[in-house]
């Protein structure tokens, strides 16, 4: 939902400073297939009866590694992707450090758990490593839980919509 916002605001503040839809829709990238079935596979650990099976995280991981790829290969085409892959970069980290499981506060923990997606999730703990870095961002009125890289994620997503929809589209080939 984070993301989806993030998007949504960079359209509307690039069509507040004169921009065009059309000059996103313009944009086209490199193996835009490569994104969309990684995002297919986290999606699907995330949200069907996958994310209770061992080991569905590592492929979880394997798509946000794909997404990591994808995003520093346009770095040069769209200038603010980089903050997107900063984002991914940390999420990534601290699911390395904790066997392939974004920590979660104990007091966020109940969405979690009730939305079925607890299998990439473990509850923050003294045994959990780089809880700094996971899922303890609570943004109203959103009931979720967020990490400084999903925020980091959300903020590139933002700027880079905007810039795409402000200024004429370049081809991303």
């Amino acid at each position: 939902m984070l993301f989806l916002f993030a998007i949504v605001l960079g359209i509307v503040f690039g069509l507040l400073t004169g921009g065009k839809v059309g000059n996103l829709a313009r944009i086209r990238f490199r193996w835009p297939w490569l994104v969309l079935a990684a995002v297919i596979v986290r999606e699907a650990v995330l949200l069907t009866p996958l994310n209770r099976v061992a080991g569905a995280q590592y492929a979880y991981m394997l798509g946000l590694a794909a997404i990591l790829a994808w995003t520093v290969w346009h770095w040069n085409r769209l200038s603010a992707l980089w903050l997107v892959s900063a984002g991914i970069a940390v999420n990534l980290l601290v699911m390395i450090a904790n066997g392939g499981r974004m920590p979660v506060a104990t007091e966020l923990a109940g969405s979690l758990v009730r939305r079925g997606t607890v299998g990439q999730y473990v509850v923050m703990s003294s045994d959990t490593h780089l809880n700094l870095l996971g899922d303890w961002i609570a943004l109203y009125p959103v009931p979720e839980a967020y990490s400084p890289g999903d925020v980091l994620i959300a903020l590139g997503l933002a700027i880079t919509v905007f810039i795409a929809t402000a200024t004429p589209a370049r081809i991303v080939s």
